[in-house]
């Protein structure tokens, strides 16, 4: 079985600098096998800010998976917005926009969905699925197979279909012929897990999906500050989510939910 802990959101220049050392000393303790983070490490894209949070994931466990998300693009810098999006990322946090972890029972990869053209939403192009695709076939069947963007592939009942990453359709078809596994995302500042054949039917296949809330904005949109920690193996996947509770300034443990595995379909079961 392998641990995941999940942190999305970051949001430095708009952090509620209470929440860093407890966070820093809870994710510490839980010694995950990777640290993943889903985008929008910044709040504005500036130098500062992603030189506050290249320190902060300095602080934590790795290995880390890190993909950049729409606020880590530039807002105000035009110039730099299109014709260098992603440069102070790439400067201060890594050069690799396509990150992966692969050991024997588990397979990250990292996909960028943050684009220049739209200030708020998010892409996949058929040459990232292509690739997905790729790597994905190299591996042994056993393999959990896990993709991390910053926007969703798939929604809760009732969210704002605007959030949904485009071309989700075409890069969900691709992941039921990979035998994709879990999606992991952000960018809605909104915790979920659950599986996607309520919105997709693909002949039997549904990943599992699974959303993390912002981890230290102050932006909380009616949610507190959270993150997930994630236990995988071939057949069971267990979500627990960590909620930041201001009368004992911490995060505690704020629910559970289990899901297992029956070919390719991923859905939910009673916590055990």
């Amino acid at each position: 079985m392998r641990t995941l802990v999940h942190l999305s959101d970051l949001h430095f220049g708009r952090v509620d600098q209470a929440l860093l050392a407890p966070l820093q000393t809870l994710v510490t303790r839980l010694a995950p096998d990777v640290l993943v983070v889903s985008g929008d490490l910044t709040q504005r894209a500036r130098s500062a800010e992603f030189i506050a949070a290249r320190a902060f994931l300095d602080t934590l466990p790795g290995p880390q998976i890190v993909v950049p998300g729409n606020h880590d693009i530039p807002l105000y810098n035009v110039a730099g917005r299109f014709f260098a999006p992603l440069r102070k990322y790439q400067r201060h946090v890594t050069l690799d926009l396509a990150p992966e972890y692969v050991d024997d029972e588990i397979a990250l990869l990292g996909v960028n969905t943050a684009r220049s053209l739209t200030f708020k939403d998010g892409r996949i192009n058929h040459q990232q699925i292509g690739q997905i695709q790729r790597r994905f076939a190299q591996l042994p069947p056993q393999v959990v197979r896990i993709v991390v963007s910053h926007h969703p592939f798939d929604l809760p009942a009732g969210a704002d279909e605007n959030g949904l990453v485009l071309r989700a359709p075409q890069a969900m078809q691709a992941f039921a012929e990979s035998g994709v596994d879990l999606l992991l995302a952000g960018h809605m500042h909104a915790s979920h897990s659950g599986d996607s054949s309520q919105r997709y039917s693909l002949g039997g296949y549904a990943a599992l999906v699974v959303q993390a809330g912002t981890a230290t904005s102050t932006r909380g949109r009616g949610e507190s500050n959270s993150f997930n920690v994630i236990r995988v193996d071939a057949r069971h996947i267990q979500v627990e989510r960590y909620a930041w509770v201001a009368a004992t300034a911490s995060f505690e443990s704020a629910g559970h939910a289990a899901f297992r595995r029956s070919g390719a379909l991923w859905a939910p079961v009673a916590d055990v």
